[in-house]
């Protein structure tokens, strides 16, 4: 029987994302893949930009989750998922889920050096455009 695989977009131009990819692909059971969003191609999933500034993870369902919860959900194919459930509980999910959102936003900005747009310019860059005011 096989069962449906959940696929988990990472930047692999990201230390830190290399690192805890690593660690889930030993970790993980066999339900879990791997897509680095630079080498996706696929129009049917959100916008590069997207991808880079929130983790997401396709279900094998079709059901696309992010942020926290994709991080979550994807520690649920490890051993250790119960450990990352706690961040889900009321009282501590809305401090985690702000935590979260400014790590990834600082991210974003540092590695790719933009608060507003970036855009792929070629196939290996990706690049700052700021949007301007009408």
């Amino acid at each position: 029987m096989n069962l449906p695989v959940d696929t988990l977009f990472y930047d692999a131009r990201c230390p830190l994302c290399q690192r805890e990819v690593a660690l889930l692909q030993r970790l993980a059971d066999s339900t879990l893949a791997f897509q680095d969003i630079h080498a996706t191609h696929d129009h049917a999933i959100p916008s590069k930009e997207a991808l880079l500034k929130s983790l997401h993870l396709l279900r094998g369902n079709g059901d696309m989750v992010t942020g926290l919860a994709a991080n979550v959900a994807v520690w649920q194919h490890t051993r250790f998922g119960f450990l990352w459930r706690v961040l889900m509980l009321p009282g501590i999910h809305a401090g985690a889920e702000w935590v979260y959102r400014r790590w990834a936003q600082r991210r974003y900005e540092r590695l790719y050096g933009c608060a507003d747009v970036c855009v792929e310019d070629d196939a290996d860059s990706t690049a700052c455009v700021t949007r301007s005011e009408p």
